[in-house]
């Protein structure tokens, strides 16, 4: 990668890791006050704070991902190693978003319906939480298989 390249490069990156601090503070702002809001409206009811709790659980998840994303890609146009970054990214965004997908889909309705929150079915049949499950899931798995890479090419390099 020539030097302008890797200046332009590094320069998306840090333009990412903006996006992302973004992201996080406004969609993070809207969780809480929809969060406090839902909260203030049902004060008198003490059991009612568990529903919207339960729900945000899911867009807490996918925000920590959007965290890591971030972190790396601060690491990044700071000059960090490439590879290391990328798998410790993909194994921590991937287990934010499997965890949150995994949430939404099997947990949170079953919760909600084993503290009376609500009454239903047994699962949310929730496309975006199943994408984004699976997503976590090979998200993962690519973390760990880059990791793997960058040991078996340290046991080369040490080879030579």
């Amino acid at each position: 990668m020539s030097p302008d390249q890797l200046s332009v490069f590094r320069l998306r990156c840090r333009q990412f890791q903006v996006l992302a601090w973004f992201m996080l503070g406004s969609v993070g702002l809207v969780l809480a006050i929809n969060v406090a809001a839902v909260m203030m409206a049902d004060m008198p009811e003490a059991g009612s704070w568990g529903r919207p709790l339960l729900q945000s659980i899911p867009g807490l998840c996918y925000l920590y991902a959007v965290w890591v994303i971030g972190q790396a890609m601060g690491a990044l146009s700071n000059g960090a190693l490439f590879q290391p970054v990328l798998a410790r990214a993909l194994r921590r965004a991937g287990l934010a978003l499997g965890t949150g997908g995994v949430f939404s889909v099997f947990l949170m309705t079953n919760l909600m319906r084993l503290f009376g929150l609500i009454s239903g079915g047994w699962l949310y049949f929730d496309i975006a939480g199943m994408t984004l499950g699976m997503l976590g899931g090979a998200l993962f798995l690519l973390g760990a298989l880059v990791d793997r890479a960058d040991r078996l090419q340290s046991e080369l390099d040490e080879m030579v």
